[in-house]
């Protein structure tokens, strides 16, 4: 593998589609040729996953068919886009990926993490995103973002309970790999935001270069 591989994550309200733009522009903007995508998604078969997953059509869907649904659409986003992206160098921009498994799934709905880092094994071999820009907000400002933008899915129905286990999820993956891992105080506002990421980028192009 030649190319690099960032990922974002947060949870609801967090700011991940106008951060993933900003984040997007810079990169092409310091001369990288970069393939933008997301999970669950990316292919035409992963999207359709990702319309299972979120619909409320499938609200009493039990947590493992849940877990092994994000792992497909995975798989097959990872063997059509994202791995031959990155042998042909570009710089691979994923809007979540296997952190927000551990997440949800995990720390969200329960399941062990040892299954999830099984099927990770399985499913991605030695692959792991080289930068993830974690974007933090406390639960009450995000979910109060996330219902001013638009109708709830399947998980944005979920209790606050639910969301600050996935929000602490996350913060226990980000102590575990913190070389991986860069943690954005995203209850600020949108210009402090980018100011963070912005510190992180500058340190990534630099540490490229040399």
């Amino acid at each position: 593998m030649t190319g690099l591989f960032i990922t974002l994550e947060g949870s609801e309200g967090a700011g991940k589609s106008t951060n993933l733009k900003y984040i997007y522009d810079y990169l092409v903007r310091v001369g990288h040729q970069v393939l933008q995508t997301r999970e669950p998604g990316g292919t035409p078969l992963s999207e359709s996953i990702r319309e299972l997953l979120l619909s409320h059509d499938y609200d009493g869907m039990d947590s493992d068919t849940e877990l092994l649904l994000v792992f497909a659409a995975r798989a097959e986003h990872l063997k059509k886009v994202i791995i031959p992206a990155l042998k042909a160098g570009q710089t691979v921009l994923c809007d979540r990926f296997t952190d927000a498994t551990y997440a949800y799934q995990g720390a969200g709905r329960g399941i062990d993490e040892q299954r999830i880092a099984d099927l990770e094994t399985w499913v991605q071999g030695s692959l792991r995103p080289d930068l993830t820009v974690f974007l933090d907000v406390p639960v009450e400002i995000g979910m109060k973002r996330a219902t001013n933008r638009s109708a709830p899915d399947r998980f944005e129905k979920e209790q606050l309970s639910f969301f600050d286990r996935i929000r602490q999820g996350y913060l226990q993956q980000t102590l575990k790999e913190p070389d991986r891992y860069r943690v954005i105080d995203a209850s600020v506002d949108l210009a402090a935001v980018q100011v963070q990421i912005k510190s992180v980028l500058d340190q990534l192009t630099d540490n490229n270069q040399h």
